[in-house]
């Protein structure tokens, strides 16, 4: 008598299970659209930050631009102020700075540290330009051997991590073979005055490096928007002392692209 009841019994228990399984499988769909879309949502909203961002550096170049203009009319060729080399080196700082907020547009998450290195060692290069020619040294003094670890040790396995640990250890033994050729210089007058702003170049890039030590891949924006607002800060400084410099005064060395350790 009672095993008549088994197979509705049976089937019972199985719509039962299916439905909580079919319950289960939407709540499952659901929690992942609303990933996909919270994720999706925060993209868009990052975005928009960098995309504000991009407008106020661009309205600082363009403020910049307006400052180099009005300069170059108040102080036409030939008349006191800046030398002509100077002056085209500023003009030539505008047009890179200007560049450098347009390169903004396109570096994402995939490119920014091939970018950022080549910044980075264009302005290494200028440095030690500048270091070879006051120092008058063909050779730079060796650094001390670093006994930290094994040669061609790598420090992390991690792809990011590992190429911004060498770039950065790299470049600090740079810095302190520039460090020892400097110390041996001495000079007077507008010499000592390019001495001392070598030395301040030599010290941002050194600062520039400790906070590259600590960045994650995660960072590339605001490392790379750092790095170019250093670069405007440079170029607004330059402009606004174009006729702060007399025609007797030796012209600096134009920077490179990118560079954001010349004062």
């Amino acid at each position: 008598m009672h095993y008549g009841r088994a197979p509705w019994i049976v089937a019972l228990g199985m719509a039962v299970a299916t439905a909580g399984a079919c319950s289960s499988e939407v709540a499952r769909d659901t929690t992942a659209t609303a990933d996909v879309t919270a994720n999706a949502d925060r993209a868009a909203e990052l975005q928009r930050e960098r995309d504000q961002d991009i407008a106020k550096l661009t309205e600082r170049v363009a403020e910049i631009e307006r400052g180099y203009q009005q300069q170059t009319a108040e102080r036409p060729r030939g008349t006191a102020g800046a030398t002509p080399g100077l002056r085209e080196e500023v003009q030539e700082d505008v047009k890179n700075v200007r560049q450098a907020v347009a390169d903004l547009k396109t570096t994402n998450a995939d490119n920014w540290w091939e970018r950022h290195e080549q910044a980075m060692s264009r302005t290494a290069d200028d440095v030690e330009a500048d270091v070879r020619r006051l120092s008058g040294a063909r050779e730079l003094p060796a650094p001390r051997a670093d006994t930290t670890a094994p040669s061609g040790e790598v420090a992390s396995s991690a792809p990011f991590t590992s190429r911004r640990d060498r770039f950065v250890k790299e470049l600090r033994t740079r810095i302190e073979s520039w460090d020892k050729a400097l110390e041996k210089v001495s000079a007077r007058a507008a010499r000592e005055t390019e001495l001392d702003d070598v030395r301040a170049r030599v010290r941002k890039l050194d600062d520039d490096l400790d906070r590259l030590d600590k960045a994650s891949a995660d960072d590339w924006w605001d490392v790379t928007r750092a790095r170019v607002a250093d670069y405007i800060d440079r170029v607004e400084k330059s402009v606004a002392r174009l006729d702060d410099n007399p025609a007797s005064t030796a012209p600096r060395r134009g920077a490179t692209p990118n560079d954001t350790t010349r004062k």
